[in-house]
């Protein structure tokens, strides 16, 4: 299928492939607005997140159109689970140390905390917030600091806050200058990446 693409094409999904950062990890629990979903992904996409864990419990799972996700589905893969504690046990079995999005007086600032380890990013509800057994669960609970008088930002916001941050902290490591796979995996997926 290589051979059907331009090579400029190519280079852009060589290139993209090994900036993929596959010990980074997002969880959806529940979010209603499919137009949220939407942008999570295209931030997931642009800080290099190759998967993302779609928890749905109470909420209907959103229909995401390919124009308000800005074809970021097309790149971003995802996962399905019926539980916070199925999701988490894959991560866990995975290596993953999980962090819970809640506003709490336990939950740490994200600045002090080190986003360049394998971790998987939780993020709830946009009224809810992440579950109560979601936040428990977790290895730890995360907050932005903000010093409004309202205390809430819209997810995708938030998500987007979390995510660079995690980007800059990898930035400063080296983490995207070499390939996270082998060179057989990273063969595979651009096989499977051309053929999109």
């Amino acid at each position: 299928m290589k051979e059907f693409k331009s090579e400029k094409r190519l280079n852009k999904i060589v290139t993209t492939l090994k900036q993929r950062q596959f010990d980074l990890m997002v969880v959806l629990e529940n979010i209603h607005d499919p137009h949220n979903v939407s942008a999570i992904f295209r931030t997931c996409d642009a800080v290099g997140i190759p998967k993302v864990s779609l928890v749905y419990t109470i909420e209907k799972f959103p229909k995401i159109g390919k124009k308000s996700s800005a074809s970021a589905f097309k790149w971003v893969e995802r996962e399905k689970y019926k539980s916070i504690e199925s999701c988490y046990d894959e991560l866990r079995k995975n290596g993953f140390k999980i962090y819970a999005s809640s506003i709490n007086n336990d939950s740490k600032n994200i600045y002090e905390i080190d986003l360049a380890e394998k971790v998987a990013i939780v993020l709830g509800n946009e009224h809810r917030g992440v579950s109560e057994q979601a936040a428990r669960l977790a290895d730890e609970r995360i907050v932005i600091p903000m010093f409004g008088m309202v205390q809430s930002l819209n997810v995708s916001v938030a998500a987007a806050i979390i995510l660079y941050e995690a980007c800059r902290q990898r930035i400063v490591k080296g983490k995207y200058n070499n390939s996270h796979i082998s060179e057989s995996e990273l063969e595979r997926l651009i096989e499977q990446w051309c053929s999109k």
